[in-house]
């Protein structure tokens, strides 16, 4: 068991406080939720295991363990990422519980996008690491020079590679407001009643849409240019699907549009970026393999909520 100087109860204390931050960041390395998790179950067991000394600080020992745990993961990912059918997009998490941290301003959300989290799928690994350790957690050239192992100057060349790697493609969210979900309803009522003239609209001229099946889903396996395109595809979408509620929901930071069949089983998520009084991106996960964290999410905001129904029911004469 680790050693902490509050013994196994403060050790607990310690991980349990320590989870999300170790989340957030296997997350923003390795862009797969069930992974993350991974990783950090395996940090978490690491420490137990290892018995670090009490004046090794947990934050600093874990947030090591997790970010060279994720660096080995990258290389099996990238060949399943080479191997991929259709385009590849991160796992969607939803974000208004803090699951990510705090994504207190459009900085902070951008950082977690899904047009981030997919460019910076170019990135090689110890690039991707310093650049998430850097713009995302706020370390230090010290600190994460500690954390990887490397000198500090080599630190600072790996970030600017990093930067310049992704370049002009880094874009500012806007934060969500009212303006931004009236757009989302307005868009998605044309979809349901497949009104091609009006999805037009809303959309950009050089509107592109990005679905990702994984080849477990039928979808399209290239991108979708252009309005005309575009929305043809997300009105045979919801023509095909039939029967689905699909509301609103804080997905990596952005509201999203979140597709669930009368099962209650989620189907798809639809993150959608807007330039000016139009959608300029669209990027859907249907593959259920990676709605499989979201929907464990939803299901854990249910669970307390129909508890407590339940208790008022069994109360009242």
């Amino acid at each position: 068991m680790g050693a902490t100087s509050g013994g196994p109860e403060r050790g607990a204390q310690i991980l349990q406080a320590e989870r999300p931050r170790l989340f957030g960041l296997a997350y923003r390395l390795l862009g797969s939720a069930a992974e993350a998790e991974e990783a950090v179950r395996d940090a978490l067991a690491a420490w137990h295991d290892a018995a670090p000394a009490e004046s090794d600080s947990p934050r600093d020992w874990l947030g090591k363990t997790v970010t060279q745990l994720c660096l080995h993961r990258r290389t099996a990912a990238r060949a399943r990422r080479d191997a991929y059918v259709g385009p590849w997009l991160p796992e969607p998490v939803a974000t208004e519980t803090g699951a990510l941290g705090s994504l207190e301003n459009a900085e902070q959300k951008g950082l977690v996008s899904f047009a981030t989290m997919t460019l910076l799928e170019r990135l090689n690994p110890m690039e991707r690491a310093v650049f998430v350790l850097r713009e995302a957690l706020g370390a230090s050239y010290r600190e994460i020079a500690r954390i990887l192992d490397l000198s500090e100057p080599n630190c600072r060349q790996l970030a600017s590679r990093a930067r310049g790697r992704l370049g002009s493609h880094r874009t500012r969210l806007e934060v969500g407001g009212a303006e931004r979900r009236r757009l989302l309803e307005r868009f998605l009522a044309a979809a349901r009643i497949g009104d091609l003239a009006r999805l037009e609209q809303l959309l950009a001229v050089d509107v592109v849409a990005w679905i990702d099946g994984g080849g477990r889903v039928p979808a399209a396996l290239r991108p979708i240019l252009g309005r005309a395109q575009v929305a043809r595809y997300i009105s045979g979408g919801y023509a095909r699907v039939g029967a689905v509620a699909v509301r609103p929901l804080e997905i990596n930071g952005q509201t999203s549009l979140v597709a669930t069949a009368p099962s209650g089983a989620l189907v798809g998520v639809s993150v959608v970026e807007i330039a000016g009084s139009q959608i300029s991106q669209i990027r859907s996960v249907v593959t259920p393999d990676k709605l499989r964290y979201l929907a464990g999410q939803l299901t854990q905001a249910r669970t307390p909520r129909e508890g407590r129904v339940r208790a008022r029911l069994d109360q009242e004469p």
